[in-house]
């Protein structure tokens, strides 16, 4: 009877403990170069995210599987070339372009701590996407310059994108402040086109992947209990890039009538730096990335930071 009551006493404490658990996230993120004070305006100029995202029941799961989430987001990217006020084309070292989209996702997080996630984005690229209009107004807003040469960008195009990550941990020693994992990417679609591979590198107040505010696994229930209560990490991913098709570089991959286009670099190497804090409720994340030259032209390599804010609810 003592065994018994017991059992029910642990019981009733795990499930208070995962009803805890928030079910929905939602957020932002911000890109932009401006974010490492280098006075540069250019090439990947600003990129401005939305997200919400809801943790499926787990109660059929198999036993492999910790956690399951869907995402829904939208998106804008902005492109320019070396400045944002190039006003004649032959001076422009990479085109003017905008990218704005929908997407859809999927995760599922395995007892194994690999991460599967699927995607979809659908689209437009061209003057469709607000690209002009949102620079005027954010440099209007802040008073900065006056964009020019917007006439040349890349013409109107629908995009459809899908896209495959996959992340495996590789190793964490028995003290957990430091874990190493692989990753790997795929493309496939009207805009962005390539794969590529990177090492991720972690040091801190960890969790599992399957519990981690990297991976936006705060949310939800798993079966297995986290590590630490909150997260304070930095961490370093070195990423290298094989690019198929850029269409905010090449233009359009059916019928490429804009006035200023380029080959892309085939081969991009990627590097980024960053720090997450992450508690019950709030993640907060900043990161920098440096990348070598994306476009067959005189343009240089880039650099960029980027921001991200969640806030979850909802048990």
């Amino acid at each position: 009877m003592k065994s018994i009551f017991t059992t029910a006493i642990f019981c009733f404490i795990c499930m208070t403990g995962f009803a805890q658990s928030f079910k929905n996230e939602f957020g932002f993120k911000t890109e932009n170069d401006a974010y490492l004070a280098t006075l540069n305006d250019r090439y990947y100029t600003n990129g401005l995210f939305i997200y919400f995202r809801r943790a499926i029941d787990s109660t059929n799961f198999s036993e492999k599987i910790e956690k399951k989430t869907y995402e829904i987001s939208a998106g804008q990217k902005m492109y320019t070339p070396y400045w944002g006020q190039v006003a004649k084309k032959e001076d422009q070292d990479r085109p003017f372009a905008g990218y704005l989209y929908a997407g859809a996702a999927y995760s599922i997080f395995y007892k194994n701590e690999s991460v599967l996630k699927t995607s979809i984005e659908i689209g437009t690229v061209g003057p469709n996407s607000l690209a002009q209009d949102a620079q005027k107004f954010l440099h209007k807003t802040v008073g900065f310059y006056t964009p020019a040469g917007w006439e040349y960008q890349i013409k109107n195009e629908f995009a459809v994108n899908l896209g495959a990550n996959y992340s495996k941990l590789l190793f964490r020693p028995e003290d957990p402040i430091i874990d190493i994992s692989g990753q790997g990417y795929a493309n496939l679609g009207t805009t962005f086109s390539g794969l590529g591979a990177s090492v991720l590198f972690r040091a801190g107040k960890l969790n599992q992947l399957f519990n981690s505010a990297y991976h936006h696994a705060v949310i939800g229930n798993s079966k297995t209990k986290r590590l630490n209560k909150s997260e304070l990490f930095l961490y370093v991913k070195p990423q290298l890039n094989f690019v198929a098709y850029d269409a905010t570089i090449q233009g359009s991959l059916f019928n490429n009538n804009s006035p200023v286009t380029f080959d892309v670099k085939p081969i991009v190497f990627e590097q980024q730096f960053g720090v997450n804090y992450s508690s019950k409720r709030f993640t907060a994340d900043f990161n920098v990335i440096f990348k070598t030259k994306e476009v067959k032209s005189v343009a240089k390599a880039q650099n960029y930071g980027g921001l991200s804010l969640y806030y979850r609810f909802g048990k």
